[in-house]
Protein backbone atom coordinates (compact mmCIF):
# COMPACT_ATOMS: atom_id res chain seq x y z
CA UNK A 1 0.00 0.00 0.00
CA UNK A 2 3.34 2.66 0.75
CA UNK A 3 4.06 1.51 -2.48
CA UNK A 4 1.22 2.33 -4.27
CA UNK A 5 1.17 5.41 -2.46
CA UNK A 6 4.70 6.51 -3.79
CA UNK A 7 5.75 6.26 0.42
CA UNK A 8 8.08 3.27 -0.70
CA UNK A 9 9.57 2.39 -3.56
CA UNK A 10 7.40 4.90 -5.36
CA UNK A 11 9.37 4.37 -9.03
CA UNK A 12 8.53 0.08 -8.78
CA UNK A 13 4.73 -1.25 -9.59
CA UNK A 14 3.94 -3.28 -6.63
CA UNK A 15 2.62 -6.88 -7.19
CA UNK A 16 1.20 -9.03 -4.61
CA UNK A 17 1.46 -12.90 -4.91
CA UNK A 18 0.11 -15.31 -1.61
CA UNK A 19 1.98 -18.13 -2.72
CA UNK A 20 -0.33 -20.45 -1.43
CA UNK A 21 -3.45 -19.34 -3.89
CA UNK A 22 -0.84 -19.40 -6.64
CA UNK A 23 0.56 -23.47 -5.67
CA UNK A 24 -2.92 -23.77 -5.99
CA UNK A 25 -4.47 -22.50 -9.16
CA UNK A 26 -5.90 -25.31 -11.45
CA UNK A 27 -3.12 -25.70 -14.54
CA UNK A 28 -0.19 -25.11 -12.27
CA UNK A 29 0.60 -21.44 -14.29
CA UNK A 30 3.78 -20.23 -13.99
CA UNK A 31 4.19 -17.00 -12.05
CA UNK A 32 4.46 -14.60 -15.31
CA UNK A 33 1.34 -16.54 -16.52
CA UNK A 34 -0.01 -15.76 -12.88
CA UNK A 35 0.50 -11.78 -12.76
CA UNK A 36 -0.54 -11.60 -15.85
CA UNK A 37 -3.85 -13.36 -14.93
CA UNK A 38 -3.77 -11.07 -11.76
CA UNK A 39 -3.12 -8.00 -13.78
CA UNK A 40 -5.88 -8.81 -16.23
CA UNK A 41 -8.58 -9.98 -13.58
CA UNK A 42 -7.41 -5.89 -12.56
CA UNK A 43 -8.83 -4.73 -16.04
CA UNK A 44 -5.44 -4.42 -16.92
CA UNK A 45 -5.42 -4.24 -20.92
CA UNK A 46 -2.26 -6.54 -23.08
CA UNK A 47 -1.88 -7.45 -19.67
CA UNK A 48 0.81 -9.80 -20.35
CA UNK A 49 2.79 -7.57 -22.69
CA UNK A 50 2.88 -4.56 -19.93
CA UNK A 51 3.69 -7.22 -17.35
CA UNK A 52 6.74 -8.35 -19.47
CA UNK A 53 7.87 -4.78 -20.65
CA UNK A 54 7.78 -4.09 -16.66
CA UNK A 55 9.44 -6.52 -15.26
CA UNK A 56 12.09 -6.74 -18.14
CA UNK A 57 12.77 -2.74 -17.09
CA UNK A 58 13.03 -4.12 -13.75
CA UNK A 59 10.46 -1.78 -12.37
CA UNK A 60 8.53 -4.66 -10.18
CA UNK A 61 8.10 -4.66 -6.74
CA UNK A 62 6.74 -8.51 -6.38
CA UNK A 63 5.84 -9.78 -2.73
CA UNK A 64 5.58 -13.32 -2.17
CA UNK A 65 3.58 -14.18 0.94
CA UNK A 66 3.17 -16.82 3.12
CA UNK A 67 6.03 -19.43 1.81
CA UNK A 68 5.42 -21.41 5.11
CA UNK A 69 1.33 -21.50 4.16
CA UNK A 70 2.24 -23.60 0.71
CA UNK A 71 1.13 -26.96 0.95
CA UNK A 72 4.15 -29.95 1.27
CA UNK A 73 2.88 -31.37 -1.83
CA UNK A 74 3.20 -28.15 -3.59
CA UNK A 75 6.55 -26.69 -2.15
CA UNK A 76 9.03 -28.40 -4.43
CA UNK A 77 7.65 -26.93 -7.45
CA UNK A 78 7.16 -23.54 -5.73
CA UNK A 79 10.46 -23.28 -4.75
CA UNK A 80 11.91 -23.95 -7.55
CA UNK A 81 9.94 -21.34 -9.11
CA UNK A 82 10.31 -18.57 -6.98
CA UNK A 83 14.24 -19.14 -7.83
CA UNK A 84 13.97 -19.40 -11.53
CA UNK A 85 11.36 -16.54 -11.68
CA UNK A 86 14.15 -14.69 -9.56
CA UNK A 87 16.88 -15.10 -11.56
CA UNK A 88 15.19 -14.11 -14.93
CA UNK A 89 13.91 -10.80 -14.13
CA UNK A 90 16.88 -10.72 -11.32
CA UNK A 91 16.52 -6.35 -11.64
CA UNK A 92 13.24 -6.35 -9.79
CA UNK A 93 13.07 -6.26 -6.07
CA UNK A 94 11.85 -9.36 -4.60
CA UNK A 95 10.49 -10.28 -0.87
CA UNK A 96 9.37 -13.51 0.31
CA UNK A 97 7.92 -14.15 3.94
CA UNK A 98 8.27 -17.26 5.78
CA UNK A 99 7.85 -18.56 9.41
CA UNK A 100 11.32 -19.06 10.46
CA UNK A 101 10.61 -22.65 11.76
CA UNK A 102 8.53 -23.57 8.86
CA UNK A 103 11.15 -24.06 5.65
CA UNK A 104 14.48 -25.58 5.46
CA UNK A 105 16.10 -24.17 2.54
CA UNK A 106 17.73 -20.58 1.17
CA UNK A 107 17.18 -18.56 -2.04
CA UNK A 108 20.32 -17.89 -3.74
CA UNK A 109 20.60 -14.13 -4.25
CA UNK A 110 18.50 -12.98 -1.37
CA UNK A 111 19.52 -11.30 2.08
CA UNK A 112 17.68 -13.40 5.00
CA UNK A 113 16.00 -10.93 7.95
CA UNK A 114 14.34 -11.66 10.76
CA UNK A 115 11.66 -9.74 12.07
CA UNK A 116 13.08 -9.10 15.62
CA UNK A 117 11.52 -9.91 18.93
CA UNK A 118 10.25 -6.82 21.45
CA UNK A 119 13.64 -5.81 23.89
CA UNK A 120 12.61 -5.64 27.20
CA UNK A 121 12.49 -1.85 26.79
CA UNK A 122 9.64 -2.14 24.22
CA UNK A 123 8.32 -4.95 26.08
CA UNK A 124 7.61 -2.40 28.92
CA UNK A 125 7.09 0.76 26.62
CA UNK A 126 3.93 -1.50 25.41
CA UNK A 127 2.81 -2.89 28.66
CA UNK A 128 2.74 0.70 30.13
CA UNK A 129 0.94 1.57 27.89
CA UNK A 130 -1.91 -1.20 27.91
CA UNK A 131 -2.44 -0.56 31.71
CA UNK A 132 -2.74 3.17 30.95
CA UNK A 133 -4.90 3.04 28.83
CA UNK A 134 -7.08 0.46 30.88
CA UNK A 135 -6.51 2.93 33.79
CA UNK A 136 -4.67 0.30 35.94
CA UNK A 137 -0.75 1.94 36.78
CA UNK A 138 -0.19 -0.24 39.58
CA UNK A 139 -0.51 -3.59 37.71
CA UNK A 140 1.76 -2.15 34.81
CA UNK A 141 4.52 -1.60 37.67
CA UNK A 142 4.14 -4.82 38.97
CA UNK A 143 3.58 -6.77 35.43
CA UNK A 144 7.42 -5.27 34.60
CA UNK A 145 8.59 -6.65 38.62
CA UNK A 146 6.99 -10.32 38.05
CA UNK A 147 8.51 -10.16 34.54
CA UNK A 148 12.01 -9.42 35.54
CA UNK A 149 12.58 -12.66 37.70
CA UNK A 150 10.46 -14.47 35.20
CA UNK A 151 12.97 -15.78 32.29
CA UNK A 152 10.61 -17.56 31.17
CA UNK A 153 7.67 -15.36 30.58
CA UNK A 154 10.10 -12.71 29.31
CA UNK A 155 10.88 -14.89 26.48
CA UNK A 156 6.73 -15.35 25.93
CA UNK A 157 6.50 -11.76 25.92
CA UNK A 158 9.32 -10.69 23.26
CA UNK A 159 6.18 -12.08 20.95
CA UNK A 160 3.76 -8.95 20.40
CA UNK A 161 0.76 -11.16 20.14
CA UNK A 162 1.92 -13.32 22.98
CA UNK A 163 2.01 -9.95 25.61
CA UNK A 164 -1.00 -8.80 24.36
CA UNK A 165 -2.19 -12.43 26.03
CA UNK A 166 -0.25 -12.02 29.01
CA UNK A 167 -1.62 -8.38 29.85
CA UNK A 168 -4.98 -10.09 29.11
CA UNK A 169 -4.17 -12.63 31.66
CA UNK A 170 -2.43 -10.21 34.27
CA UNK A 171 -5.26 -7.46 34.24
CA UNK A 172 -7.20 -10.67 35.24
CA UNK A 173 -5.33 -12.62 37.81
CA UNK A 174 -2.54 -9.83 38.78
CA UNK A 175 0.19 -12.65 38.37
CA UNK A 176 1.21 -15.68 35.62
CA UNK A 177 0.68 -19.48 35.16
CA UNK A 178 4.03 -21.52 35.44
CA UNK A 179 2.45 -23.59 32.57
CA UNK A 180 2.73 -22.76 29.23
CA UNK A 181 -0.55 -24.44 28.27
CA UNK A 182 -1.96 -23.18 31.18
CA UNK A 183 -0.80 -20.19 30.40
CA UNK A 184 -2.88 -20.11 26.77
CA UNK A 185 -5.78 -21.80 28.73
CA UNK A 186 -6.14 -18.82 30.90
CA UNK A 187 -5.17 -16.27 27.81
CA UNK A 188 -7.99 -18.19 26.10
CA UNK A 189 -10.63 -18.04 28.69
CA UNK A 190 -10.02 -14.42 28.86
CA UNK A 191 -11.34 -13.97 25.29
CA UNK A 192 -14.10 -16.37 25.02
CA UNK A 193 -15.46 -14.32 28.26
CA UNK A 194 -14.96 -11.31 26.43
CA UNK A 195 -17.10 -12.32 23.25
CA UNK A 196 -19.88 -12.43 25.76
CA UNK A 197 -19.21 -8.56 26.96
CA UNK A 198 -21.99 -6.32 25.44
CA UNK A 199 -21.05 -4.88 22.72
CA UNK A 200 -23.82 -3.27 20.70
CA UNK A 201 -23.97 -7.04 18.62
CA UNK A 202 -26.94 -8.78 18.57
CA UNK A 203 -26.24 -12.45 19.36
CA UNK A 204 -27.41 -15.53 17.83
CA UNK A 205 -29.40 -17.09 20.30
CA UNK A 206 -27.41 -20.47 19.28
CA UNK A 207 -24.11 -18.86 19.92
CA UNK A 208 -25.37 -16.86 23.03
CA UNK A 209 -26.32 -20.51 24.74
CA UNK A 210 -23.43 -22.23 24.17
CA UNK A 211 -21.51 -22.36 27.37
CA UNK A 212 -17.69 -21.65 27.59
CA UNK A 213 -16.84 -25.73 27.70
CA UNK A 214 -18.70 -26.03 24.43
CA UNK A 215 -17.17 -22.85 22.82
CA UNK A 216 -14.15 -24.33 23.54
CA UNK A 217 -14.99 -27.59 21.91
CA UNK A 218 -16.39 -25.86 18.87
CA UNK A 219 -12.80 -24.22 18.46
CA UNK A 220 -11.12 -27.56 19.43
CA UNK A 221 -13.16 -29.39 16.94
CA UNK A 222 -12.63 -26.91 14.34
CA UNK A 223 -8.71 -26.68 14.83
CA UNK A 224 -7.79 -30.40 15.07
CA UNK A 225 -9.95 -31.06 11.63
CA UNK A 226 -8.40 -28.36 9.80
CA UNK A 227 -4.61 -28.77 11.20
CA UNK A 228 -4.45 -32.49 10.56
CA UNK A 229 -5.43 -31.66 6.86
CA UNK A 230 -2.88 -28.95 6.83
CA UNK A 231 -5.45 -26.21 6.23
CA UNK A 232 -4.35 -23.15 7.64
CA UNK A 233 -6.72 -21.11 5.74
CA UNK A 234 -10.54 -22.35 5.28
CA UNK A 235 -13.25 -21.15 3.05
CA UNK A 236 -16.30 -20.19 4.86
CA UNK A 237 -18.36 -22.54 3.58
CA UNK A 238 -16.24 -25.63 4.73
CA UNK A 239 -15.99 -24.10 8.35
CA UNK A 240 -19.61 -23.64 8.73
CA UNK A 241 -20.00 -27.19 7.67
CA UNK A 242 -17.23 -28.18 10.89
CA UNK A 243 -19.60 -26.11 12.70
CA UNK A 244 -23.10 -27.62 11.88
CA UNK A 245 -21.28 -31.02 12.29
CA UNK A 246 -20.47 -29.87 15.76
CA UNK A 247 -24.26 -28.36 17.05
CA UNK A 248 -26.16 -31.10 15.30
CA UNK A 249 -24.88 -33.40 18.42
CA UNK A 250 -26.06 -30.57 21.24
CA UNK A 251 -28.88 -31.75 23.06
CA UNK A 252 -32.16 -29.72 21.83
CA UNK A 253 -30.51 -29.02 18.62
CA UNK A 254 -32.66 -28.40 15.45
CA UNK A 255 -30.89 -30.98 13.22
CA UNK A 256 -32.96 -29.74 9.82
CA UNK A 257 -30.16 -28.59 7.26
CA UNK A 258 -31.63 -24.99 6.86
CA UNK A 259 -31.66 -24.22 10.16
CA UNK A 260 -28.11 -26.11 10.70
CA UNK A 261 -26.87 -24.12 7.79
CA UNK A 262 -28.83 -20.75 9.48
CA UNK A 263 -27.42 -21.68 13.02
CA UNK A 264 -23.82 -22.22 11.56
CA UNK A 265 -23.93 -19.24 9.92
CA UNK A 266 -24.89 -17.36 12.60
CA UNK A 267 -22.05 -18.84 15.25
CA UNK A 268 -18.97 -18.13 12.83
CA UNK A 269 -20.36 -14.94 12.08
CA UNK A 270 -20.72 -13.95 15.99
CA UNK A 271 -17.07 -15.45 16.68
CA UNK A 272 -15.72 -13.17 13.84
CA UNK A 273 -17.36 -10.23 15.20
CA UNK A 274 -15.53 -10.36 18.58
CA UNK A 275 -12.00 -10.25 16.86
CA UNK A 276 -11.48 -13.41 18.96
CA UNK A 277 -9.32 -16.24 17.66
CA UNK A 278 -11.29 -17.22 14.23
CA UNK A 279 -10.55 -13.78 11.87
CA UNK A 280 -11.79 -13.63 8.26
CA UNK A 281 -8.59 -12.81 6.18
CA UNK A 282 -10.00 -12.34 2.96
CA UNK A 283 -13.61 -12.70 0.99
CA UNK A 284 -14.82 -15.82 2.35
CA UNK A 285 -11.75 -17.24 3.57
CA UNK A 286 -10.82 -17.74 7.54
CA UNK A 287 -8.02 -19.07 9.93
CA UNK A 288 -7.17 -18.85 13.67
CA UNK A 289 -6.03 -15.37 14.58
CA UNK A 290 -2.42 -16.50 15.25
CA UNK A 291 -0.87 -20.04 14.50
CA UNK A 292 -0.28 -20.47 18.49
CA UNK A 293 -4.01 -20.56 18.43
CA UNK A 294 -4.40 -23.12 15.82
CA UNK A 295 -1.74 -25.12 18.00
CA UNK A 296 -3.23 -24.95 21.22
CA UNK A 297 -6.65 -25.66 20.39
CA UNK A 298 -5.20 -28.57 18.39
CA UNK A 299 -3.85 -30.24 21.55
CA UNK A 300 -7.13 -29.52 23.22
CA UNK A 301 -8.79 -31.44 20.86
CA UNK A 302 -6.18 -33.72 21.26
CA UNK A 303 -6.53 -34.26 25.03
CA UNK A 304 -10.21 -34.29 25.11
CA UNK A 305 -10.28 -36.87 23.30
CA UNK A 306 -7.29 -39.18 24.62
CA UNK A 307 -6.12 -39.39 21.77
CA UNK A 308 -2.43 -40.21 22.14
CA UNK A 309 -1.71 -43.09 19.46
CA UNK A 310 -3.56 -40.38 16.66
CA UNK A 311 -0.61 -37.73 17.70
CA UNK A 312 2.13 -39.68 17.81
CA UNK A 313 2.01 -40.61 14.29
CA UNK A 314 2.74 -37.17 13.56
CA UNK A 315 5.64 -37.05 16.10
CA UNK A 316 7.93 -36.89 12.26
CA UNK A 317 6.54 -33.89 11.24
CA UNK A 318 8.06 -30.39 12.51
CA UNK A 319 4.75 -28.36 12.34
CA UNK A 320 3.59 -30.97 15.00
CA UNK A 321 6.00 -29.54 17.68
CA UNK A 322 4.04 -27.18 19.31
CA UNK A 323 1.29 -29.41 19.64
CA UNK A 324 2.89 -32.26 21.35
CA UNK A 325 4.68 -29.54 23.49
CA UNK A 326 1.51 -28.01 24.23
CA UNK A 327 -0.82 -31.37 24.89
CA UNK A 328 2.11 -32.82 26.99
CA UNK A 329 1.72 -29.58 29.66
CA UNK A 330 -2.31 -30.05 29.23
CA UNK A 331 -2.75 -33.79 30.05
CA UNK A 332 -3.40 -35.06 34.03
CA UNK A 333 -0.66 -37.76 33.69
CA UNK A 334 1.68 -37.84 30.58
CA UNK A 335 2.61 -41.37 30.52
CA UNK A 336 0.42 -42.89 28.03
CA UNK A 337 1.38 -39.90 25.63
CA UNK A 338 4.86 -40.12 26.28
CA UNK A 339 4.76 -43.93 25.49
CA UNK A 340 3.06 -43.35 22.54
CA UNK A 341 6.04 -41.28 21.36
CA UNK A 342 8.29 -43.51 22.41
CA UNK A 343 6.92 -46.64 20.34
CA UNK A 344 6.07 -44.87 17.53
CA UNK A 345 9.78 -43.26 17.29
CA UNK A 346 11.31 -46.81 17.87
CA UNK A 347 9.48 -48.24 14.62
CA UNK A 348 10.78 -46.19 12.56
CA UNK A 349 13.94 -47.97 12.40
CA UNK A 350 12.82 -51.04 13.93
CA UNK A 351 12.48 -52.78 10.30
CA UNK A 352 15.98 -51.70 8.59
CA UNK A 353 18.89 -54.61 9.48
CA UNK A 354 21.34 -51.72 8.35
CA UNK A 355 20.35 -48.64 10.69
CA UNK A 356 19.72 -50.89 13.72
CA UNK A 357 23.39 -52.39 13.20
CA UNK A 358 24.53 -48.45 13.65
CA UNK A 359 22.40 -48.49 16.98
CA UNK A 360 24.14 -51.15 18.49
CA UNK A 361 27.28 -50.17 17.77
CA UNK A 362 26.22 -46.55 18.96
CA UNK A 363 25.08 -48.70 21.96
CA UNK A 364 28.64 -51.15 22.57
CA UNK A 365 30.85 -47.55 21.94
CA UNK A 366 29.24 -45.99 24.53
CA UNK A 367 29.04 -48.86 27.14
CA UNK A 368 33.00 -49.28 26.31
CA UNK A 369 33.28 -45.92 27.94
CA UNK A 370 33.65 -45.69 31.93
CA UNK A 371 32.51 -42.45 33.05
CA UNK A 372 29.09 -40.71 35.50
CA UNK A 373 27.26 -39.40 32.83
CA UNK A 374 24.08 -41.35 31.50
CA UNK A 375 24.34 -43.60 29.09
CA UNK A 376 21.63 -41.54 26.59
CA UNK A 377 23.89 -38.46 26.75
CA UNK A 378 27.20 -40.78 25.58
CA UNK A 379 24.93 -42.70 22.90
CA UNK A 380 23.22 -39.48 21.82
CA UNK A 381 27.26 -38.03 21.37
CA UNK A 382 28.40 -41.17 19.42
CA UNK A 383 25.10 -41.11 17.45
CA UNK A 384 25.96 -37.66 16.00
CA UNK A 385 29.56 -37.86 15.67
CA UNK A 386 29.68 -40.90 13.74
CA UNK A 387 26.84 -39.42 11.30
CA UNK A 388 29.25 -36.31 10.97
CA UNK A 389 26.60 -33.71 10.88
CA UNK A 390 27.99 -30.53 11.48
CA UNK A 391 25.07 -28.74 12.83
CA UNK A 392 23.91 -31.83 14.69
CA UNK A 393 26.49 -31.62 17.53
CA UNK A 394 24.70 -28.97 19.09
CA UNK A 395 21.72 -31.29 19.21
CA UNK A 396 23.82 -33.84 20.92
CA UNK A 397 24.54 -31.49 23.62
CA UNK A 398 21.26 -30.09 23.63
CA UNK A 399 19.98 -33.68 24.78
CA UNK A 400 22.75 -33.52 27.12
CA UNK A 401 21.18 -30.80 28.63
CA UNK A 402 17.83 -31.45 28.66
CA UNK A 403 19.57 -34.52 30.72
CA UNK A 404 20.59 -32.63 33.15
CA UNK A 405 24.17 -33.79 32.32
CA UNK A 406 26.55 -30.64 31.05
CA UNK A 407 28.18 -32.37 28.53
CA UNK A 408 30.89 -29.54 27.86
CA UNK A 409 33.16 -30.82 24.90
CA UNK A 410 36.43 -30.03 25.94
CA UNK A 411 35.43 -30.27 30.07
CA UNK A 412 33.73 -33.55 30.34
CA UNK A 413 35.14 -35.98 27.55
CA UNK A 414 38.39 -35.22 29.41
CA UNK A 415 37.53 -37.99 31.60
CA UNK A 416 37.47 -40.67 29.49
CA UNK A 417 38.86 -39.40 26.48
CA UNK A 418 43.06 -39.98 25.90
CA UNK A 419 45.11 -36.91 26.20
CA UNK A 420 45.42 -36.59 21.98
CA UNK A 421 42.00 -36.55 21.61
CA UNK A 422 41.35 -34.00 23.99
CA UNK A 423 43.99 -31.70 22.52
CA UNK A 424 41.92 -32.04 19.51
CA UNK A 425 38.64 -31.62 20.60
CA UNK A 426 39.71 -28.29 22.61
CA UNK A 427 41.72 -27.27 19.48
CA UNK A 428 38.51 -27.68 17.34
CA UNK A 429 36.37 -25.95 20.28
CA UNK A 430 38.55 -22.65 20.10
CA UNK A 431 37.57 -22.66 16.62
CA UNK A 432 33.98 -21.84 16.80
CA UNK A 433 32.40 -18.81 16.85
CA UNK A 434 30.28 -17.23 20.19
CA UNK A 435 26.93 -18.89 20.07
CA UNK A 436 25.32 -15.81 21.31
CA UNK A 437 26.21 -13.81 18.49
CA UNK A 438 23.24 -15.32 15.88
CA UNK A 439 23.73 -13.97 12.74
CA UNK A 440 28.14 -14.19 12.47
CA UNK A 441 27.55 -17.55 14.35
CA UNK A 442 25.01 -18.79 11.32
CA UNK A 443 27.50 -17.21 8.87
CA UNK A 444 30.45 -19.03 10.23
CA UNK A 445 28.67 -22.72 10.07
CA UNK A 446 27.71 -21.77 6.38
CA UNK A 447 31.22 -21.15 5.54
CA UNK A 448 33.31 -23.23 7.39
CA UNK A 449 30.60 -26.22 9.05
CA UNK A 450 31.55 -28.47 6.34
CA UNK A 451 35.39 -28.45 7.36
CA UNK A 452 34.72 -28.25 10.80
CA UNK A 453 32.90 -31.33 10.48
CA UNK A 454 35.89 -33.40 8.74
CA UNK A 455 38.13 -32.23 11.11
CA UNK A 456 35.92 -33.51 14.06
CA UNK A 457 35.54 -36.90 12.48
CA UNK A 458 39.26 -37.58 11.44
CA UNK A 459 39.83 -37.12 15.39
CA UNK A 460 37.04 -39.38 16.75
CA UNK A 461 38.19 -42.23 13.35
CA UNK A 462 41.70 -41.40 14.80
CA UNK A 463 41.57 -41.54 18.08
CA UNK A 464 38.44 -43.10 19.33
CA UNK A 465 37.90 -45.87 16.50
CA UNK A 466 34.72 -43.48 15.51
CA UNK A 467 33.92 -41.69 12.66
CA UNK A 468 32.92 -44.55 10.03
CA UNK A 469 31.46 -43.84 6.57
CA UNK A 470 28.24 -46.40 6.97
CA UNK A 471 27.86 -45.70 3.37
CA UNK A 472 24.11 -45.12 4.51
CA UNK A 473 22.02 -44.32 1.32
CA UNK A 474 20.09 -40.76 1.41
CA UNK A 475 16.62 -42.69 2.71
CA UNK A 476 18.32 -44.12 5.27
CA UNK A 477 20.37 -40.28 6.01
CA UNK A 478 16.46 -38.94 6.20
CA UNK A 479 15.15 -41.33 8.30
CA UNK A 480 18.08 -41.23 10.65
CA UNK A 481 17.16 -37.33 10.92
CA UNK A 482 13.70 -38.25 11.39
CA UNK A 483 14.67 -40.50 14.70
CA UNK A 484 17.04 -38.18 15.95
CA UNK A 485 14.62 -35.03 15.57
CA UNK A 486 11.81 -37.26 16.98
CA UNK A 487 13.87 -38.12 20.15
CA UNK A 488 15.26 -34.68 20.37
CA UNK A 489 11.28 -33.57 21.18
CA UNK A 490 10.21 -36.60 23.19
CA UNK A 491 13.12 -35.44 25.23
CA UNK A 492 11.70 -31.81 25.67
CA UNK A 493 8.33 -33.07 26.36
CA UNK A 494 9.70 -35.48 28.94
CA UNK A 495 11.33 -31.96 30.43
CA UNK A 496 8.62 -29.42 29.87
CA UNK A 497 6.17 -28.18 33.00
CA UNK A 498 4.28 -31.63 32.50
CA UNK A 499 3.70 -35.21 35.37
CA UNK A 500 5.33 -37.73 34.38
CA UNK A 501 6.04 -40.60 36.66
CA UNK A 502 8.87 -41.37 38.23
CA UNK A 503 8.83 -45.47 36.50
CA UNK A 504 7.47 -43.85 33.23
CA UNK A 505 10.31 -40.74 32.97
CA UNK A 506 13.22 -43.45 33.93
CA UNK A 507 12.43 -46.26 31.31
CA UNK A 508 12.57 -43.42 28.65
CA UNK A 509 15.67 -41.90 29.88
CA UNK A 510 16.88 -45.85 29.99
CA UNK A 511 16.03 -46.63 26.37
CA UNK A 512 16.48 -43.57 24.33
CA UNK A 513 18.74 -44.22 21.08
CA UNK A 514 18.48 -48.12 21.55
CA UNK A 515 18.10 -50.95 19.12
CA UNK A 516 15.07 -52.49 19.04
CA UNK A 517 15.78 -55.72 21.09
Amino acid sequence: MQCIEGQFQKERFPIFITLKDFAEVPGKPDILKYITKLLSDSDLTDADVKAQQLLKQGKVLILLDGLDEVREEDTSRVLKQVQEFSYQFNTNQFIITCRIAAKEYTFQGFTEVEVADFNFLQIATFTQNWFKFKKDTVKSKRFIEKLKVNEAIQELAMNPLLLTLLCLIFGEAGDFPTNRSELYTEGVDVLLKKWDVERNIERDKVYKNLSLQRKEDLLSHIALITFEQKDYFFKKKTVEEYIADFIRNLRNANTASKALELNSEAILKSIEAQHGLLVARATAIYSFSHLTFHEYFTARGIKERFAWTRLAEHVTQKRWREVFLLTTGMVQNADDLLKSMKQQIDALLADNDKLQEFLIWVEQKSESLETSYKPAAIRALYFDLDLSRSLDLYLSRFISRSLDLDLDLSRSLSRFLNPELERALQQLKDQLPDPKNKGAHKQWWQENGQAWAKQLRSAMIEHRNSGHDWQFTDAQKDILKQYYDANKLLVDCLNSDCYVSREVRQEIEDTLLLPVK
